[in-house]
């Protein structure tokens, strides 16, 4: 046998052994690909309006609002071999990203679905506010107890859901506020919380302990902001996790309380996360989002402005991207495709 015969036949052997290799190999990575999208003004997989509202005059509409999402493949417990990570990676409309990306260290799968199913609740109570607020509703803001830290003060005194009125018998209004008058303390004060349970006030008297790092005085309770609602508005998505709909979510609400198509029917859909005072914030996986989007139907896509630099460079053909820095400007820029009047800001 020649020496050039030789050297292929060796390099053969080695190439079948990296693939097998390869094959079997589990790497820490996961794929992430256009997910479903969902119309907002539409129904969801029951056949039930993805949001209702009662007590409140709504209006007809038409066109598309759709939230897109992200699938991925992979994770603890099911990660994938080298090979299939390494085909993912030519491919157009997959990412591929460490596994610690979306799968914190130390956590499960099922601690990861719970996070999200929480910030898909999180996400539809600000989506509600920042709309209704955008329309100039008032919302009624207060205190409640998120959570309560075992062997702490609060422990079997306080509860979650809990609404803190007062703090030593003077009104408080926001968390900001607790925390700044507890920061004046030393562990060891009693705090004497004024608390709304059922419908009823009662005065908790609690003495503090020093925190973990030593630096202030607590006495075990995670604090939030909730909302009163002035009408019933249910958002119905099924498991469907994570923040980023929330500003597809105030548009369709603010759609639906205000006459006129808001979508001037067009197939208009979007992402990112919104805070209760209507600021958008930018999301994951955007590449993808933007790949469902296009394959719906979708010819423009509300795009946060912290995710126009990665999204402009790989936008797909046909899809407008129209930047929304927030629910107001969003609004004016749905308005203004409408209309044909007024300025509609869009990603560099």
């Amino acid at each position: 046998m020649s020496r050039h015969a030789v050297t292929l036949t060796v390099a053969s052997v080695l190439v079948l052994l990296l693939a097998a290799v390869a094959s079997v190999l589990k790497v820490p990575y996961v794929e992430l690909m256009p997910g479903p999208t969902s119309n907002t003004l539409g129904t969801n997989d029951k056949g039930e309006p993805v949001i209702r509202i009662d007590g409140r005059q709504t209006y007809p509409d038409t066109g598309h609002l759709n939230f897109t999402t992200v699938s991925f493949r992979g994770g603890p417990g099911a990660r994938m071999d080298l090979l299939t990570i390494l085909n993912g990676w030519l491919k157009k409309d997959v990412a591929v990203v460490p596994e610690e990306t979306y799968f914190p260290k130390n956590q499960t799968q099922k601690q990861v679905d719970e996070e999200n199913t929480r910030e898909m609740a999180d996400s539809q109570q600000s989506a509600q506010v920042a709309a209704l607020r955008e329309l100039g509703i008032a919302v009624p803001s207060h205190i409640v107890v998120q959570a309560v830290q075992k062997g702490k003060p609060a422990d079997g005194q306080l509860r979650a859901g809990d609404e803190i009125v007062a703090l030593d018998g003077k009104k408080v209004a926001a968390v900001s506020e607790v925390t700044a008058r507890m920061s004046k303390r030393r562990p060891g004060s009693v705090a004497v919380l004024t608390v709304r349970r059922g419908g009823k006030d009662q005065n908790i008297a609690l003495t503090t302990v020093a925190s973990d790092d030593g630096k202030r005085a607590v006495v075990g309770v995670v604090l939030g902001t909730g909302y009163t609602m002035p009408f019933k508005i249910n958002i119905s998505v099924g498991d469907i996790g994570g923040p980023s709909a929330g500003l597809m979510f105030s548009l369709a609400i603010v759609d639906k309380l205000t006459p006129g198509a808001l979508t001037g029917g067009k197939f208009i859909a979007g992402t990112g996360q919104i805070d209760p005072d209507g600021t958008v914030q930018q999301i994951g996986g955007i590449q993808q989002k933007m790949i469902a989007a296009r394959a719906a139907g979708a010819t423009i896509f509300l795009t946060p402005k912290g995710n126009c630099a990665d999204a402009a460079p790989v936008r797909p053909k046909g899809l407008r991207l129209v930047r929304a820095d927030n629910l107001h400007q969003a609004r004016q820029a749905l308005e203004a495709l409408t209309t044909g009047k007024g300025a509609v800001p869009s990603c560099p």
